[in-house]
């Protein structure tokens, strides 16, 4: 009922647009004519006249979804074709001349013969005609009404909406007919600023068109006005919807070169009602690899609603995520939900195929998986961390994203908003709760007090270890006396290269005091795939019930991949001092992460 009455107040501001300026004339011709009789029969087939052709538009706005890539192209030139009827009225005069002659011979035919047809059918005729010329004339309202319809399909509601909008025009045009000459003598005198808001609009419309074809700004035709009601369109609905600005995405063509690895993104409000539009659907040619499925595109997903999740398997926080991803998957499968995951390495051993598949398998990831080892995806996106959440409606828009975790409630509500605007019956309500286990649990309540930190010398910061870093040579280290907090060493013969820490003989240490309730170690074991044992100290004893996930009570493990280690898991999250030793050769060692 309110979007009813929405729709109707809409149609009532159409009158003060210059777009409803053509109509006009028809209007007051009847002005000297009985209302019952000729007024209303001629509003009344324009309400019918309208209602029928924009009905036909929200069809052919479903059909163009369908058309996928054609259907934009299409799009872009009906936009053309629209700003230049705006840029030249010579031309736009032309175009509309057989529809204008159509409601002269009617209004002709009646005046010159009135026995020739009903009295109520000839205004009602002219109504339908006038209905036809005045169809494009379109604010935010009758765009919203518009673009639902493309999104769930024409239905009766639809038309109903549309009748609505029609009936609160028809309103205003009948108090003006009522009112006689007066008001359209008034309204004569914004004839010279509607005709330069026409021609502003269409060089903008055709700016616009120009920057979608090139790619250069999605989103830049949803901010145009073509009329002057459209901030006061804009205003009702926002006040009724109570809608904040859409959040902004990172800046396009942002670079791989610091990637932000975020841990724990804190809790926002619960997303508006309706979702802003940050762009479209990237192209996903650039994947090397596909997982768990063939080739997916764009335009092969469209009609579903879509999740992409930019990750990595070493990524703690990445792999965190993973127990909502998987029940989001399930939950929504069936609603039309398809989740995403782009894989995008950070370290040199997360490009090998064979490490991907298996970590995906060993992670219980059944969704797609995109392999993006050339950040092609990556930069499609403007993305810039891990991990990060896109969700993409059913006509390929990106309404909304995230950075970090922590923000799951959010997240399903969008999930569930965009396949209720996408009108799917039936969709599942309430909000996953998943366990994840080792690895992936949920982080801690309170922050770590301690930072990411590299073992290589690109990225690798806080070393105490006497004499600093040899870079990429062999060298014997020394652990200092004693380590400060946040700070790590070396101890043993290692060769620290640009992303990773090798040991080259046994009997190697690791020490970092660190502050958090988990500590992780990305770790591979030897060059030629060999197993490396060690052991984790905790203040020089065994960890006992502070063990991780990957050791056991006394502190024994064995690496046998290239991954993400859980090493320490305390209860209270203390200040400690982490040491581990190596009984093997060979180990290679990336970087710390906690939580």
């Amino acid at each position: 009922m309110i979007i009813l009455a929405i729709a109707f107040l809409g149609g009532v501001l159409t009158i003060l647009s210059p777009c409803i300026l053509p109509v006009l004339p028809f209007v007051f011709a009847r002005a000297d004519r009985p209302f019952r009789s000729h007024g209303l029969p001629m509003l009344s087939g324009m309400a019918l006249a309208f209602t029928g052709i924009a009905t036909l538009a929200a069809v052919g706005g479903s059909w163009v979804v369908e058309l996928n890539e054609y259907g934009r192209y299409a799009a872009m030139a009906l936009l053309a074709v629209f700003g230049l009827t705006l840029l030249l009225p010579a031309w736009a005069d032309r175009m509309s001349r057989p529809l204008v002659a159509l409601g002269m011979r009617l209004s002709q035919t009646e005046a010159g013969s009135p026995s020739a047809r009903p009295p109520v059918l000839s205004p009602l005729l002219l109504g339908i005609g006038t209905g036809l010329l005045w169809a494009p004339c379109a604010g935010p309202i009758l765009g919203l009404i518009l673009t639902g319809a493309a999104l769930n399909g024409a239905s009766a509601g639809t038309s109903l909406l549309l009748l609505a909008y029609a009936a609160g025009a028809c309103t205003s045009l009948a108090a003006a007919l009522l009112f006689g000459g007066r008001v359209f003598s008034a309204l004569k005198g914004s004839l010279r600023t509607g005709e330069w808001v026409r021609h502003a609009a269409g060089a903008a419309v055709l700016v616009g068109v120009g920057a979608i074809a090139l790619g250069l700004d999605t989103g830049l035709l949803s901010q145009l006005s073509f009329a002057t009601t459209s901030e006061l369109e804009k205003t009702l609905l926002e006040k009724i919807e109570h809608r904040p600005a859409p959040p902004s995405l990172p800046r396009p063509g942002a670079g791989i070169d610091e990637p932000a690895m975020l841990p724990t993104a804190a809790r926002e409000p619960a997303p508006a009602r309706v979702l802003g539009t940050e762009g479209h659907f990237p192209p996903l040619a650039g994947a090397t690899e596909w997982i768990n499925s063939d080739p997916l595109t764009p335009e092969g997903l469209r009609g579903k609603v879509v999740l992409v999740d930019f990750w990595t398997y070493s990524c703690i926080n990445c792999l965190r995520t993973l127990p909502y991803l998987r029940a989001w998957a399930d939950k929504y499968k069936d609603a039309g939900l398809v989740v995403l995951g782009v894989h995008a390495p950070e370290f040199a051993f997360e490009k090998r195929s064979s490490n991907v598949r298996k970590a995906t398998k060993d992670l219980g990831i059944g969704f797609p998986v995109a392999v993006d080892n050339d950040f092609a995806i990556w930069r499609g996106f403007g993305n810039r961390a891990w991990p990060a959440f896109y969700f993409i409606d059913a006509l390929g828009r990106i309404r909304h994203h995230q950075f970090g975790e922590n923000q799951y409630e959010e997240a399903e509500q969008v999930i569930q908003q965009l396949l209720q605007e996408a009108g799917r019956a039936q969709v599942p309500s309430g909000r996953v709760a998943p366990q994840g286990l080792g690895v992936q649990a949920a982080a801690a309540s309170i922050a770590a007090a301690s930072e990411e930190t590299y073992l290589g010398y690109e990225r690798g910061h806080n070393f105490a270890s006497p004499g600093g870093v040899a870079r990429d040579r062999a060298n014997e280290y020394q652990g200092p006396a004693s380590l400060p907090t946040n700070q790590w060493a070396l101890a043993g013969d290692w060769t620290v290269e640009r992303e990773r820490a090798v040991l080259n003989r046994v009997d190697g240490r690791i020490a970092y005091r660190f502050h958090a309730r988990d500590l992780h170690l990305v770790l591979g074991p030897s060059a030629d795939g060999t197993p490396v044992r060690f052991k984790v100290l905790l203040d020089g004893k065994a960890p006992l019930a502070d063990h991780g996930f990957d050791v056991d009570a006394q502190g024994n493990g064995v690496i046998d991949g290239q991954r993400l280690y859980q090493l320490v898991r305390q209860a209270d999250g203390k200040e400690r001092l982490f040491e581990i030793e190596f009984m093997d050769p060979g180990v290679q060692a990336y970087a710390f992460t906690f939580g």
